[in-house]
């Protein structure tokens, strides 16, 4: 047991969460936990999330038009990609059902009925071949892996990473976005274990996700993961609190015979309409599964796709001595060896002037045809083209010799249709990568900015590369025209981007894509048989002509790194296989149905699909025009048995394109995912003809002649269907526009009449924990369980809702959510007191006697009746704005956006509220306390509905579940009470700003016109008409605005340079209004929306209250708009907090009083 142990020691909870937050004082959470387990248990036993579509009694099918029964009655559909039911759900997942378990309450809100279901995928080979290395492991070690070796799970950390012979790194190719237990690896530190464990066998991952060592056996029945991970995700998704209906669940494959009778339904119709067809095709392939490897059977490598090349055969006429001595007798006299450069422009070949080796790589001379033909590549191309049927045997790739590239640099081989007939030479290129293509490399230095300059380099430098300079400094000849860059684009662009070295990678990136495309889509030949042609119609011409010379070949391979679930680097092969016919036309896919796809992502007519970004539409574009067919079979795994051919299987990626209309009647044909208790409808599986299908989902209008299907039956289905369809929104992460989301729209396109096309699809970016790449190994993961345990539901959920909304990547912070646990409990308490421990002030008391002679836990349960104040109205009109803002939100799914104004907003004006009241001695109206409380409530339903339903019942004693609450109705804000609320916002932010600057003078020593620190005195001042001087800056300013533009210039011109001064950031200020949208009336009347001189005399208590120190705050108008001086003017006293003061006149004003304006009062302290 000795690996056993030394795993599970690594796998230590306490190791594994080195990278995540530790909580301490769990006492608040725990409290808002149990509350959560309480409500989840009612929602559960209240079947709250249980939607059916209206009853065949209350609306008999077809009285009324599907989509009039939608529209009498709302309803809204989302899903997420089901799970594949490998492992848990961790923080990644979590995120992506955060988004339609939002939606849905969102939806529930609107008043809609609103379904959420969950199924679970179990399709393709990750479990198969998870539970084979299991059955293989019990052999070699044990039913317990007792007699599994310590040294079989050590560590090789020590040993240095693996290079290629030449150094360079392996070619980048596209990471795996997802999380699964087939991919696990942990490291301790040696100050903190005796051995450093690799997680290289099966039994050690099943213990690093919590697996009993004594119960891992039972993994080794891929059937028993099925039956193990499904309960899991369903008590996982409970726990934080999701709106499931979970009825409506069922596993794929043939494990549940009703599904497997669904898929085989649209596999035949997808067969007889000519989408599904049968022929060779080039596939990403594993030889050692014998199967094509799609996207969900990979390791690594999710996203590759095959990259067909043109292989050129340049016959060898004269080898170097290097090469002479290594292939002596291996080569029979008579037999042609040919350098097999790969190539995407065949209509370039015209212009080779040598050809290139990596000069550190390792190559191998493979026999073709015996005693005739030998190809000179790279080992991994060969090994590529064994299963494209270009050797003899299948599988088979014969070397007879192993060379250097070095040994080969000035081999003289022919190249066809160069100009150069006496042959161009092999030269060495030090950026040749053997994993791409076949390691050798033509020289085409007219149209290739990476030839030409590593051509000039080779003759600049040619003592240093080993080779004769000449051989460098053939002929460059020029065969395309661009309209850009001429006939030489190659030497154009490393001229004018000033690309000096082959080295310059960066800028020669940039330089070959502009080639590529000008010379693509603009560019005309000029030279050969083809002149005159455009590049586009020349460059097949040219590669046919090839091809039936036998100077060409096709050769593919996959254009980056794939690793099967099996652990084996795959090829591309070319097969004889049933595949799916997506693509465009021009690329021999289905003439009409890309095309539509194309036209339903456009969404021109505002009917198609909503995408919600514009970023997320041109994805769904850019895989369009590249996706080509798709191999929808396999041989090994778990799935569907394709319906024509039983020894085949339904790939994973084509078996789960149009699972959501199965949701709407799973629930009527059984009640267990497993389908073997029949459902409500009391059907068989084998009555699920394909006639009943397509009848079911409105293919056809009658019901097929031969169903056995009861007809109540029949219409109770068909009534699920046409309501809940189309989906409303399709929740999944950005990793699957490329496959799955995409393979969604096409086959759900193909089967269904528009009226059940999908409206809506919601992308969201991959999820950082603590702004990090989660990752097992560094202990930064996070499951949904830990989560919840952790945070509980609500706190998590407010951190997934904050962690972002895009596209790209959000951040899950986990002090985030630990900040939530706090300000939820410390909110429901306050709520709890304001409401339940309210004390109403009775006629004659006031607040601050009540507050000074009775004990109240929180002063805030002291509340006024009557009418309301100045104050109050404020808070109710900056609350409808909230709620209006945090409707927007919801509206646009950016529910990061509406937690700010629902929740940190909301607070933030209940705190204002709180202290302006309680400073001025009059306490918070008993009325809008009740108002805040049910607002903020209903603000955060959608997001945290545990904490709202207490507040809802527990507090406000509501008698149903918020679950089923409206979201408010408020009136439009007052224009008058916002504007003055922002401008108390302003006053305040200005004089305290203030205070804090003298503050820090004071502390640097520097001279202040009063201490702070002492007793002091704040007039504010404030004006009732504008200087004079505006006036005249305003008629200059409107003359020249025009079209939402000012023309500051003219406006400069036209003002005297005496005035310039003071009147330039005046024309400023008015610049930014009116080009900022807002009315030209409302700016050059520069009136205010409310009184200015009563909001001051409101916040007069206040200011006494806040500013430390102050004994005595008076507000002062100035009288002439012009200001007042130290010459004796005048100042009025019309607000002060000593009494007898308003009225009087104030004589000696300072000079900060002049500055004073409509709107933009100033201030002045003084000690007294």
């Amino acid at each position: 047991m000795a690996a056993v142990a030394a795993t599970q020691n690594a796998l230590n909870p306490a190791q594994q969460s080195i990278g995540t937050l530790k909580i301490e004082n769990t006492d608040k959470r725990d409290t808002l936990i149990a509350s959560e387990k309480k409500y989840q248990r009612q929602w559960a036993d209240s079947k709250i999330f249980e939607q059916d579509a209206p009853s065949l009694e209350d609306v008999p099918l077809h009285s009324i038009a599907p989509a009039e029964l939608r529209k009498k009655y709302p309803k809204y559909m989302v899903t997420m990609a089901y799970p594949y039911v490998n492992g848990t759900p961790h923080a990644g997942h979590s995120f992506t059902a955060s988004k339609l378990e939002f939606s849905v309450g969102w939806a529930r809100m609107k008043g809609k009925r609103a379904l959420y279901p969950q199924g679970y995928h179990c399709t393709g080979m990750p479990i198969k071949a998870c539970a084979d290395k299991l059955v293989r492991e019990i052999e070699m070690f044990g039913q317990e892996f007792e007699r599994c070796p310590i040294d079989e799970v050590a560590s090789e950390d020590s040993k240095p990473p693996t290079q290629q012979a030449n150094g360079a790194p392996p070619a980048p190719v596209q990471e795996t976005t997802k999380e699964d237990i087939t991919k696990f690896t942990t490291k301790k530190s040696k100050a903190n274990a005796k051995v450093n464990v690799n997680l290289k066998y099966q039994f050690q991952i099943m213990l690093a996700i919590g697996i009993p060592v004594e119960e891992i056996h039972r993994f080794s029945d891929p059937q028993y993961w099925l039956e193990y991970f499904p309960p899991l995700w369903k008590r996982d998704l409970t726990d934080l609190g999701c709106r499931v209906d979970w009825r409506r669940s069922m596993v794929t494959t043939d494990a549940n015979p009703y599904y497997d009778a669904f898929v085989r339904w649209q596999m035949n119709r997808l067969k007889e309409m000519g989408k599904i067809r049968f022929g060779k095709r080039y596939t990403v392939y594993s030889p050692k599964d014998g199967q094509a490897c799609m996207d969900h059977d990979r390791q690594t490598g999710e996203g590759v796709v095959v990259q067909e090349y043109t292989a050129m055969k340049l016959r060898v006429k004269e080898w170097p001595e290097a090469a002479k001595k290594k292939i002596e007798g291996k080569i029979p006299e008579g037999g042609n060896v040919y350098f097999v450069p790969a190539t995407l422009r065949p209509e370039t070949m015209y212009g080779q002037n040598s050809c290139f080796v990596g000069p550190g790589i390792t190559y191998g001379i493979y026999e073709v045809k015996k005693g005739e033909e030998y190809y000179f590549i790279s080992d991994r191309a060969a090994r590529n083209m064994a299963f494209q049927s270009i050797f003899p045997t299948w599988g088979a790739f014969p070397k007879v010799a192993e060379l250097q590239g070095s040994d080969v640099i000035g081999t003289i081989v022919n190249a066809p249709l160069s100009i150069h007939k006496d042959g161009i030479r092999i030269l060495p290129m030090e950026s040749v990568k053997e994993t791409k293509g076949t390691g050798v490399v033509s020289c085409v230095p007219s149209d290739s900015p990476d030839d030409y300059a590593t051509i000039m380099d080779l003759a600049k430098k040619a003592d240093y590369y080993h080779i004769k300079r000449e051989w460098a400094e053939l002929e460059i000849l020029p065969i395309i025209e661009t309209p850009s860059y001429g006939n030489l684009t190659a030497k154009f662009l490393v001229e004018s981007m000033k690309i000096n070295s082959p080295k310059d990678a960066k800028q020669l990136a940039e330089a070959k894509d502009l080639a590529y495309k000008e010379g693509f889509y603009k560019g005309k030949m000029i030279y050969g048989e083809f002149k005159g042609k455009s590049v586009e119609d020349a460059k097949p011409l040219v590669r046919q002509q090839l091809i039936d010379a036998g100077e060409a070949f096709a050769y593919a391979e996959p254009d980056g790194r794939v690793i099967s679930r099996s652990g084996d680097e795959c090829v591309a092969g070319h097969l004889d296989q049933w595949f799916m016919n997506y693509g465009t036309p021009e690329k021999s896919g289905d003439e009409t149905w890309q095309p539509t796809v194309l036209e339903h992502v456009r969404n021109e007519n505002g009917e198609g699909l909503n995408t919600f970004s514009t970023e997320v539409k041109n994805a769904f574009e850019q895989v369009l025009f590249w996706l080509a067919q798709w191999a929808c079979a396999r041989s090994y795994g778990l799935g569907t048995k394709l319906p024509w051919d039983q020894s085949q299987l339904v790939e994973s990626l084509s078996d789960s394109t149009i699972y959501m209309s199965y949701y709407t009647i799973a629930h009527l044909l059984h009640t267990d995912i497993f389908g073997k208790n029949r459902g409500i409808a009391d059907v068989s599986p084998d009555q699920l003809t394909d006639d009943f299908w397509d009848y079911l989902f409105c293919r056809t209008s009658t019901p097929p002649k031969d169903c056995t299907i009861p007809e109540h039956s029949m219409q109770m289905m068909k009534r699920e269907f046409e309501y809940w369809y189309p989906l409303d929104l399709r929740c999944t992460g950005k990793d699957l526009i490329q496959n799955h989301m995409t393979f969604f729209l096409y086959v759900h396109i193909a089967l269904f009449p528009p009226e059940y096309w999908p409206k809506a699809v919601r992308i969201n970016g991959h999820l950082m924990l603590n702004g990090e790449k989660m990752s097992k190994s560094t202990g930064n993961f996070l499951t949904l369980a830990d989560a919840t345990r952790k945070f509980g539901a609500d706190a998590t959920r407010i951190a997934l809702a904050d962690a972002g909304d895009g596209i790209e990547d959000a951040n899950f912070e986990e002090t985030v959510a630990n900040a939530n646990i706090l300000r939820m409990y410390e909110l429901r308490s306050w709520c709890e007191s304001v409401i339940i421990d309210a004390r109403p002030l009775n006629d004659g008391e006031t607040y601050t006697s009540v507050k000074e002679n009775e004990r109240h836990k929180v002063a805030d349960s002291i509340q006024r009746t009557g009418p309301k104040t100045f104050w109050d109205k404020v808070f109710l009109n900056e609350l409808h704005g909230l709620v209006r803002e945090t409707e927007t939100q919801y509206e646009l799914t950016s529910y990061k956006a509406a937690m700010k104004s629902g929740l940190y907003d909301f607070i933030s004006a209940r705190d204002f509220y709180r202290t302006v009241t309680s400073s001025s001695g009059q306490g918070m109206h008993q009325d809008l306390v009740r108002t805040y409380v049910e607002l903020q409530a209903l603000m955060l339903t959608v997001v945290a509905p545990h904490w709202a339903e207490h507040i809802w019942l527990e507090v406000l004693g509501k008698p149903d579940t918020v679950q089923n609450a409206l979201f408010p109705s408020v009136p439009d804000q007052d224009g008058s009470l916002t504007a003055a609320r922002e401008y108390v916002r302003q006053v305040s932010a200005a004089i305290n700003g203030a205070e804090g600057a003298q503050l820090k003078r004071m502390a640097k020593g520097k001279s202040m016109t009063y201490d702070p620190k002492k007793d002091k005195k704040l007039s504010v001042f404030c004006a009732t008409k504008h200087p004079a001087w505006q006036d005249s800056v305003i008629e200059v300013v409107r003359n020249n605005f025009a079209d939402m533009r000012l023309d500051v210039s003219a406006v400069s011109k036209q003002i005297s340079k005496q005035e310039s001064k003071r009147a330039m950031p005046f024309v400023q200020q008015l610049k930014k209004s009116l080009e900022g949208g807002v009315p030209a009336e409302e700016v050059f009347g520069r009136k205010l929306a409310f009184d200015e001189v009563e909001v001051l005399g409101e916040m007069v208590s206040g200011l006494k209250a806040t500013v430390v120190k102050c004994k005595v705050v008076e507000v002062v108008v100035v009288e002439e708009g012009e200001g007042v001086r130290a010459s004796g003017k005048m100042g009025k006293v019309v607000a002060s907090s000593e009494e007898g003061k308003v009225g009087k006149e104030r004589t000696e004003m300072p000079a900060s009083a002049e500055g004073a304006v409509p709107g933009q009062p100033t201030f002045y302290f003084e000690n007294v």
